[in-house]
C-alpha cells in the first residue's frame, strides 16, 4: 500500500534526525510540561491544590487533621494530578498533497508529523496519527513510547495521496470518532473549496487544542507557467482553458499568499497556534521552529 519507507524518507539518517529533534524538544520545554498537564482530582495527586468539605463515604486518608485540630472542621484535602497529554496527528492524504519532488508535499507532512510524534511518544504521551483527504481514511490508534515510532513510520509510508480535502466532513468525524480531548495538530495544505473555518470551529467547540502546519510548495504559490495551457484540477479533475501571461501569473500568487495570510489571521484570532510550512526548508528546521513557537506540543 503506497511507497516504501525509503520513499517518504524513513532511513537511518531520519532516525538519528528524530532523536535530536527529541533532545531539542526536551531542552525547550524543560520546567513547563509539568504545570501544563495538570487536572484537579481528589484523591492520589501529586500536589496539594485545595479543600472541601468532607462526606460520608470520603477516603479518610485525605482528611486534614491540622485543619480540624485548628478549627473543628472535617475537611478533604484535593490535590493536583497529572494526566496524559493526547496528541492527535491529523495527515492531509489528498490528491493536491502530490505537488512537488520525491513524494510531494505529502512526503513533507509524513516526515514533519514523524519528528512529532516522535517527541510526543518520547514524552510518554499518547500519540495518534490519522490520514484524511474527503473525509477520515485510517487511523493509528493511541501509543505511547519511543519502541511505537516504527508502527507510526509504517503507516506514514503507506499512505497515498489521492481524492478531495473536505475538512469541515473530515473533523467532524474525527471529533465525533474521538471521546477524549487533547492536542490536533492539523498537517495540510489546506485547500478546500468549502473552507477551513467550519472544521477549525468545531475542534474548538468540542474542546480540541487545535494548531495547523499549512505544507506549501513554491511551485504552487508562484507558478513559472506561461501562455496557452489546459489545467486539470488535481483533486476534482476538472478542467479549464486558460492563457497565463506574467500579470495573471502575479495576479494568482497574490492570492495564494492572500488566502494562506487569511487562514493565519484566522487562527491567531481564535488562539490556534499556525505555522507555514515551506517544502524548501529541511523539515528538522520547521519542526524546531514549531518547537520553539510552542503551542503545538505542550
Amino acid at each position: 500500500m503506497g511507497a516504501p519507507a525509503r520513499d517518504i524518507g524513513f532511513d537511518q539518517a531520519f532516525l538519528k534526525k528524530l532523536e535530536y529533534l527529541h533532545v531539542v524538544a526536551r531542552r525547550v520545554f524543560a520546567g513547563r510540561l509539568r504545570a501544563e498537564r495538570r487536572s484537579r482530582k481528589a484523591g492520589t495527586g501529586v500536589e496539594f491544590a485545595d479543600h472541601r468539605d468532607y462526606a460520608p463515604g470520603d477516603d479518610l486518608r485525605y482528611l486534614d487533621w491540622s485543619v480540624y485540630g485548628r478549627m473543628d472542621r472535617l475537611l478533604l484535602r484535593l490535590f493536583e494530578e497529572e494526566e496524559d497529554l493526547h496528541i492527535y496527528l491529523l495527515v492531509d492524504a489528498s490528491a493536491s498533497m502530490r505537488v512537488g519532488d520525491g513524494g510531494g508535499k505529502l512526503r513533507y507532512a509524513a516526515q514533519v508529523a514523524a519528528a512529532l510524534a516522535y517527541v510526543g511518544l518520547a514524552n510518554l504521551d499518547r500519540v495518534s496519527v490519522l490520514a484524511f483527504g474527503d473525509g477520515l481514511r485510517a487511523r493509528l490508534p493511541a501509543a505511547r513510547g519511543k519502541g511505537r515510532i516504527f508502527k507510526i513510520l509504517d503507516f506514514l509510508a503507506g499512505l497515498q495521496a489521492r481524492g478531495e480535502t473536505r475538512l469541515a466532513e473530515t473533523l467532524s468525524a474525527f471529533v465525533h470518532q474521538t471521546p477524549r480531548r487533547g492536542v490536533v495538530v492539523l498537517i495540510s495544505d489546506c485547500y478546500d473549496p468549502g473552507g477551513y473555518e467550519d472544521g477549525l470551529n468545531m475542534l474548538r467547540y468540542h474542546r480540541f487544542e487545535p494548531s495547523v502546519i499549512q505544507v506549501v510548495d513554491a511551485r504552487e504559490a508562484a507558478p513559472q507557467l506561461r501562455g496557452d495551457l489546459e489545467i486539470v484540477d488535481m483533486e476534482t479533475g476538472a478542467l479549464r482553458q486558460v492563457t497565463l501571461s506574467p500579470r495573471l501569473c502575479e495576479e494568482y500568487a497574490r492570492r495564494h499568499r492572500a488566502y494562506c495570510e487569511g487562514l493565519q489571521a484566522f487562527c491567531s484570532s481564535r488562539g490556534m497556534s499556525y505555522i507555514r510550512a515551506d517544502t524548501a526548508v529541511p523539515f528538522e528546521d520547521l519542526v524546531l521552529r514549531v518547537f520553539r513557537m510552542g503551542g503545538f506540543l505542550r
